[in-house]
């Protein structure tokens, strides 16, 4: 839950008095035009750019204050507009590293043996995202696509709380955008996520509630079929499809 967050650079407030929030295994989008702010606060959420202003409450716990790695360590992940994979090594290794990374061995300097609880999960992830028989292929040599099935992968290492899916159709073809919302449509009933996306027919057909943003503060918000025929939002963001 956001309380009247805002996130201010100088005199410019890229995010300025946003009140939202995400009911656990709610499926949320948060859309707006460039500049709309919302990568912003995806920052201020996930403690990159903390709020200047205003609350930050995870399932009932203030957050505002924490830093990037205890919020996930409570359950909240990430991914972003730019890949941010280990493109040398495999899509197993980098699932496995994601499912370390969150694990209570991340330290441990042993490598789990094939029947390890991690292993496990490593297979899971590879089998949930549709990439198991790519599982020893280096990330380089992906598909786009691929690659950005592959960080969904790894935000859902860990069994998390909420994610946050920052423009995860960028780039994608007509056939990888159905991959995407076939992946996004597969995520478990009580995992809740906020995605930010400029295609609207990916967000709209996977999520059951929105918030428009412009100039960073909220416009709107409601069901994708208000957003949809809000007329509004047609003109200041949707004004090119209708």
């Amino acid at each position: 839950m956001l309380e009247n967050v805002t996130r201010a650079f100088g005199a410019l407030r890229a995010v300025d008095d946003v009140s939202l929030a995400v009911a656990a295994g709610q499926k949320y989008a948060v859309l707006g035009s460039n500049g709309a702010g919302k990568t912003t606060l995806f920052n201020a959420i996930t403690g990159d750019f903390p709020p200047t202003a205003g609350r930050i409450r995870f399932f009932g716990e203030d957050i505002t204050e924490l830093p990037p790695q205890e919020r996930i360590r409570k359950g909240l992940r990430r991914t972003y507009q730019s890949s941010l994979l280990f493109r040398e090594l495999s899509v197993r290794d980098n699932l496995f590293l994601a499912v370390r990374g969150v694990d209570k061995g991340r330290f441990s300097m042993r490598r789990p043996g094939p029947g390890h609880a991690s292993q496990l999960a490593t297979d899971e992830l590879l089998e949930r995202t549709r990439l198991a028989h790519l599982a020893g292929e280096a990330v380089a040599n992906l598909a786009h696509g691929q690659q950005r099935q592959l960080e969904i992968g790894m935000a859902l290492a860990g069994a998390p709380r909420l994610i946050l899916f920052d423009e995860p159709a960028a780039g994608l073809s007509p056939a990888e955008r159905r991959e995407l919302v076939a992946l996004l449509r597969s995520l478990p009933s009580h995992m809740s996520f906020v995605l930010i996306e400029h295609d609207l027919d990916i967000a709209l057909r996977v999520v059951e509630k929105v918030t428009v943003m412009h100039n960073g503060r909220v416009l709107t918000s409601g069901t994708p079929e208000q957003i949809e025929n809000d007329a509004q939002v047609q003109a200041i963001y949707m004004g090119s499809r209708h």
